[in-house]
């Protein structure tokens, strides 16, 4: 079984890359790194990027995770072949686009693009905001899932996961101390359901609040506070069919919590995806509660 570290980056097929870049510098407040005539990298903290757009929505969406060392990373493959799991071993064009020296590529049983890969790039300079949003790291991702028991057994069984708590059927699940890395939302479809970004304090969510309201980006969901992993929160939607969320206050689970640690299962219901009375404009949210 693989070990992973944390989150790495996304990928995501942008339909219009001059928008997508604009919406993430302007609105978003990342940084951009680098950009060529088809992708763009752009980051919010010491990470050689968070987010590589692609030019073309054909291009889809997958999810970097970062493992230890490339003895781990060979490790990981010959147990994902041994599974009956395959396998797509990195060329060196998609290293050199990923800014790493080793990956292999997996998909769940949704068809979701996982992307395991070792010594990834760094930044020897200090993040700096195109506007302060407070963004302190990049933390996790939200995926579609159109089989959650499976896609969360995927997780579990063949990347080392652990389920922090449930809502309904859907998994939050971590592969470090953050109370969640990965959340799994029952959805027609897979890929990226949204991505998120850490913030200083809850003064920068309610900020970012005001700041969208004027600029006229669709809030999706919050402000409000998530009774699962504590954080207080805000949604926004992006291009592409991507949500971004500004979050801050998120539970960890340390190595002395585990001895007793137990995942709860929430309800699927308002209160259990806000406990402040928030209710999410989001397709899957409105779908799965309307259906309970």
């Amino acid at each position: 079984m693989v070990d992973l570290h944390d989150v790495r980056y996304v990928r995501i097929g942008s339909e219009d890359l001059d928008t997508s870049v604009r919406f993430a510098v302007d609105v978003l407040g990342l940084e951009l790194m680098e950009r060529d005539a088809t992708s763009a990298y752009l980051r919010g903290d010491d990470r050689d990027h968070n987010i590589c757009y692609v030019k073309g929505r054909e291009h889809g969406t997958a999810t970097g995770w970062e493992v230890a060392s490339i003895a781990e990373l060979d490790a990981a493959a010959a147990d994902f072949e041994a599974r009956g799991i395959p396998v797509h071993h990195g060329t060196s064009e998609e290293r050199e686009r990923r800014r790493v020296r080793g990956m292999i590529t997996v998909r769940d049983t949704s068809g979701n693009v996982i992307e395991l890969v070792a010594r990834p790039m760094a930044s020897g300079r200090r993040y700096f905001p195109s506007r302060d949003a407070g963004i302190t790291a990049f933390s996790h991702v939200g995926l579609h899932t159109r089989h959650a028991p499976s896609d969360e057994a995927f997780w579990v069984r063949n990347l080392g996961a652990k389920v922090s708590d449930w809502i309904g059927d859907a998994a939050l699940l971590r592969v470090n101390d953050i109370h969640h890395n990965v959340a799994l939302f029952p959805s027609q479809r897979s890929g990226i359901q949204h991505v998120n970004f850490q913030v200083e304090s809850q003064d920068d969510i309610m900020r970012s609040w005001y700041f969208l309201e004027r600029s006229n980006v669709k809030i999706v969901f919050g402000p409000g506070r998530h009774p699962t992993s504590g954080a207080r929160f805000l949604y926004f939607q992006g291009p592409d069919d991507i949500i971004y969320e500004y979050s801050n206050g998120v539970r960890t689970i340390t190595a002395e919590d585990e001895l007793t640690y137990v995942p709860r299962s929430f309800p699927l219901e308002p209160i259990s995806f806000c406990m402040w009375g928030s209710l999410p404009d989001i397709p899957e949210f409105r779908s799965a509660l309307n259906a309970a």
